[in-house]
């Protein structure tokens, strides 16, 4: 099994304050760039980037701190902010001559990129998620024992030190545990795309613990400036994700319906890696909010 895209470049791009980012690039058309998940790397679009590289130009970075991209010292929270996170995404674009693109992301990437149309609407031109609602409602859902799935949450929330030792000890456990627990389809993930995202995690633990740190700090300090201003997403936006609102006791689509006026909202049978269980699925809905 080849661990890369086939038919894709993998390239080295700049991002926001001179950091590089690892990317694998192919296709041709108009841009599309889709964002990994945690605890992944780009690897995780190899069906659905295949899928779409005849209709347009697929660009599937790791996000800075994660995979082969850079991995800058956490001096401060808005080093790994959703909003520098967002930043990068655009400057990657914008080296590769696009100016307006397309964007996806599943959990942490789509963060990132829920972030980046709230920063850059001029240069988003359409916006799926998958598998998240935002930063900052998320922490207002998280309440009582069913909350408990989400304790990794908490855990990296914590000052550094910690966390950060706790999951080193026992780093292939930690991350394996959740590639275990939030797949309805362990098959979709073989080993050594198993064994690929589990090195690439363990190898970057300050950095992935960090992104998480700014999400209880940093970044709901934008969601509540932005929430508080009426700021709302201008572009088409696709929400895809597992009915976490009936396990958690609230309502998906209102929640991204007061961000996102021009919202499809669908649910899927698929577990969390749904890009990786559903590629058909996933490519569907991809097309369809590209046509809107």
């Amino acid at each position: 099994m080849t661990l890369a895209i086939p038919g894709f470049d993998h390239l080295r791009l700049p991002g926001a304050d001179k950091v590089e980012l690892a990317a694998a690039v192919g296709g041709q058309g108009s841009p599309l760039v889709l964002l990994h998940g945690f605890p992944q790397t780009h690897l995780m679009w190899r069906h659905v980037a295949e899928r779409l590289a005849d209709e347009h130009t697929v660009i599937c970075p790791d996000l800075r701190g994660y995979g082969a991209s850079d991995k800058p010292a956490a001096t401060g929270p808005e080093v790994y902010s959703k909003r520098t996170m967002a930043a990068d995404i655009v400057a990657l674009a914008a080296a590769l001559g696009h100016e307006r693109f397309a964007l996806v992301g599943h959990d942490r990437g789509a963060l990132v990129a829920f972030r980046a149309g709230l920063d850059h609407p001029e240069t988003l031109t359409h916006l799926g998620i998958l598998d998240v609602v935002p930063t900052l409602d998320m922490w207002n859902v998280l309440h009582g024992i069913p909350a408990a799935v989400g304790y990794h949450l908490f855990l990296m929330a914590q000052p550094p030190g910690l966390p950060e030792t706790m999951i080193t000890n026992s780093a292939d456990t930690f991350f394996g545990s959740f590639l275990d627990a939030w797949s309805s389809n362990p098959s979709a993930i073989p080993e050594p795309v198993r064994s690929a995202y589990l090195q690439a995690s363990t190898a970057a633990v300050p950095s992935i613990v960090a992104d998480y740190r700014a999400s209880a700090s940093i970044d709901v300090t934008h969601d509540q400036a932005d929430q508080d201003a009426g700021s709302q997403l201008a572009m088409p936006v696709t929400v895809v994700q597992q009915d976490w609102g009936a396990r958690l006791g609230y309502d998906a689509a209102s929640i991204w319906r007061a961000w996102a006026p021009d919202l499809d909202h669908r649910l899927t049978g698929a577990g969390h890696y749904m890009a990786e269980e559903a590629p058909d699925e996933i490519t569907e809905a991809i097309r369809d909010l590209l046509l809107r």
